[in-house]
């Protein structure tokens, strides 16, 4: 990509990820570059598919659990094509390491909610709870444990009583108590990983 196309595309992102500033926006879309972001004969999209954007997660932020990784991959894809475009990496990004704690809340309760219907029922939380937690090995049926855990945590969070968070009860929730956020499972980067990630993409460096 050419300095000239850098830096428009950089001007256009700037405005939309509002969290960098020009400067960051630029190295963010050089290193997406540098990921092998190449369109193929195949894929006429340019972009990080499923399976590369999930290795950047696992690998850069620690990341485990399939299904939120998962999840975590539509939350970017804004488009639903399949790929993460350069301005979906770098207006995700901003969400995902600076964003605000409403920002944050709106994107965790979209990776949550597994089949995008504007509720986290019982049966996504069963879901996402049985795979964050570790299997104790006890003689007790593990799923009982979970489900009671999930009863406790709608009369912690469902405000409304209808047995389902929805955004307003999930919003709630977390004003009150900022450690919800994360409830069903770790979905931004720890501050480590994130503060590590940000170094390395934010050297100014021209051979990026």
């Amino acid at each position: 990509m050419n300095r000239k196309k850098l830096q428009k595309l950089a001007d256009s992102l700037c405005k939309t990820a509002r969290h960098f500033n020009k400067f960051e926006v630029e190295c963010l879309i050089k290193l997406f570059n540098n990921l092998g972001v190449e369109p193929s004969e195949r894929h006429a999209v340019v972009g990080l598919d499923r399976n590369s954007f999930r290795n950047i997660l696992h690998v850069t932020f620690g990341m485990t659990d399939d299904m939120i990784m998962d999840r975590v991959f539509r939350a970017f894809d804004k488009d639903n094509d399949s790929c993460v475009s350069v301005t979906e990496w770098v207006e995700g990004l901003s969400i995902f390491l600076r964003g605000t704690l409403e920002e944050k809340i709106k994107y965790c309760f979209d990776v949550y909610d597994l089949n995008s219907d504007g509720y986290i029922s019982r049966e996504e939380m069963f879901h996402m709870l049985k795979n964050s937690l570790l299997k104790q090995p006890s003689e007790e049926d593990p799923d009982e444990g979970i489900k009671d855990l999930v009863e406790i945590t709608l009369k912690k969070m469902d405000y409304d009583h209808d047995g389902k968070l929805s955004y307003a009860d999930f919003e709630k929730a977390v004003r009150d108590e900022n450690l919800l956020l994360e409830a069903f499972g770790p979905c931004l980067p720890d501050m480590k990983c994130g503060m590590a990630f940000e170094a390395q993409a934010f050297q100014d460096s021209s051979d990026l």
